[in-house]
């Protein structure tokens, strides 16, 4: 696969910030993947002759990604930044901290876009500071507006030894529709509120005992439920984004009572976590939820058990979303 030699700089769109954008000769999937998976992004990312080594790297709404830069005369550069924004395969939003030791360093708030043109695949960095001078710092500095353009040379010269046709196959969802006799900003409200959440949330004969919600991207819901046999389940979900009343993604998963995301009780194969986008649409009083689900960072394994649950998903959010039904007509 070659790569498209388009590349440019613009520089002067406004002073406090920095814009730099190349054109790809890959499809956007495989350059989102690129840059989220820490095993390639340590192959491309920084100037000609840098390297990097990741300390961690959590590409979700409140996660972390903290990295050293090596530079070429063995000066290390500490970074950390904080993701505020993913929207896969799309957009990433995070805030920036870092530089070079004995320097005030380098502070922005980065937004990363992935334009699909046909197979090529338009990438674009935008770096706003908080001011024309922590601007000018970064540019004379550290050679910001250079350094991003070899950055995105290297991820260039990555995907020419990327093939596409061996990366992993499309994920398939697991989806579930259901019309609620009710308006959107209720029924939005029931998925968004630990007091409503406890009268119909989890599995049919199931309990509720206890329930914390912190809605926001970064946020948790983490509550505790009782089997019909008397044995308490943990579970949470981990907000992504929310965007009331039209959308909803969180991570789901069981957990500990520390909040401490776990595996399925009687499936190792399961995935650790399942992302769940609902859509929300109101038509005459009446309001459709729409539920996408696939597994986060899944293992070929556990993409397989995923699939083979699906008949079992479908039989449970069936009578889950009753039980949703059941209690809106309360209102």
């Amino acid at each position: 696969m070659s790569v498209g030699t388009k590349a440019s700089a613009i520089t002067n769109t406004a002073d406090w910030e920095i814009v730099v954008t190349r054109v790809f000769d890959a499809p956007r999937e495989v350059v989102w993947n690129a840059w989220t998976d820490p095993e390639q992004v340590v192959e491309w990312w920084g100037p000609k002759g840098f390297t990097t080594t990741i300390h961690e790297m959590d590409v979700r709404p409140g996660g972390v990604w903290r990295h050293t830069m090596h530079g070429p005369d063995g000066t290390d550069y500490a970074n950390k930044s904080v993701f505020i924004e993913v929207v896969k395969p799309e957009r990433i939003v995070y805030s920036h901290d870092g530089g070079k030791k004995g320097d005030p360093g380098a502070q922005f708030q980065a937004t990363w876009t992935f334009e699909a043109q046909g197979d090529q695949t338009r990438l674009t960095l935008r770096m706003v500071f908080p001011s024309a001078a922590a601007r000018q710092h970064v540019v004379k500095t550290y050679g910001a507006i250079e350094g991003g353009k070899q950055t995105l040379e290297r991820l260039a010269g990555h995907l020419e030894k990327v093939d596409s046709s061996v990366t992993a196959p499309p994920e398939r969802a697991f989806l579930i529709s259901r019309v609620f006799n009710a308006p959107r900003e209720l029924v939005f409200k029931a998925w968004t509120d630990a007091t409503d959440l406890k009268h119909w949330w989890g599995p049919q004969g199931f309990t509720w005992v206890s329930g914390k919600i912190d809605l926001r991207p970064g946020g948790f819901f983490h509550y505790c439920m009782r089997s019909p046999d008397g044995h308490e389940m943990w579970g949470k979900f981990a907000y992504w984004e929310i965007a009331a009343p039209e959308r909803l993604v969180f991570a789901n998963s069981f957990s500990d009572q520390d909040g401490t995301t776990t595996r399925h009780p009687g499936s190792p194969s399961w995935p650790l976590e399942v992302l769940n986008t609902l859509t929300f649409t109101e038509h005459q009083g009446k309001t459709t939820v729409k539920l996408h689900a696939i597994p986060v960072n899944a293992t070929e394994q556990e993409r397989r058990s995923f699939e083979a649950g699906f008949a079992s998903m479908q039989k449970g959010f069936t009578c889950t979303l009753d039980q949703l039904a059941d209690y809106l007509v309360k209102f």
